[in-house]
């Protein structure tokens, strides 16, 4: 995206590829700024659509980082409330990709480890190796993911040695 135009910023894009969509007549901006919100003003006043190279770019793009995500997870956090382990889901699932997109041995040590570990000992939270795989979270799922499957992943990924968890965490 830059090499095709350095000086438009990544939510341009976005802005412009959202905007581009028949039917929608509404951009919702997540500013929370003035200057960001100024911005997005900025963007829609100037608004042109997507021309079919930029398209092609996108979904060039959205392929690469497709690619990197194991669980497709978009935070949306409806699963947290049904969840009687209090696991957050989402929040587990996002360590998880991070985890994996930087491609360390399971056991290796990692920032995104240490940091599963220092979420662990948060006093009332859910860690993945709590998960009774009720399936309650299921039905809450947009994305229709199978999380209960994948929580032994998790947990296999982060509840190591290496963060000094043992067999009886």
């Amino acid at each position: 995206m830059r090499s095709y135009n350095p000086d438009e910023a990544p939510i341009s894009w976005a802005f412009r590829y959202v905007a581009g969509i028949e039917g929608v007549f509404m951009v919702l901006a997540g500013a929370s700024t003035l200057e960001q919100m100024e911005e997005d003003i900025a963007f829609m006043d100037n608004y042109k659509p997507l021309n079919e190279e930029e398209h092609k770019i996108i979904e060039e793009v959205t392929e690469i980082i497709n690619s990197q995500i194991a669980i497709p997870c978009t935070k949306c956090n409806y699963c947290i409330s049904s969840c009687p382990a209090n696991i957050m889901i989402p929040k587990l699932f996002d360590l998880y990709n991070n985890e994996k997109i930087q491609g360390l041995d399971i056991g290796a040590f990692s920032a995104v480890g240490n940091a599963y570990r220092n979420y662990s000992c948060l006093e009332g939270v859910g860690i993945a190796s709590d998960c009774t795989a009720c399936e309650a979270c299921m039905k809450e799922c947009p994305q229709q993911i199978d999380i209960p499957s994948l929580m032994p992943e998790v947990a296999k990924t982060f509840e190591t040695e290496t963060y000094g968890f043992t067999k009886d965490d």
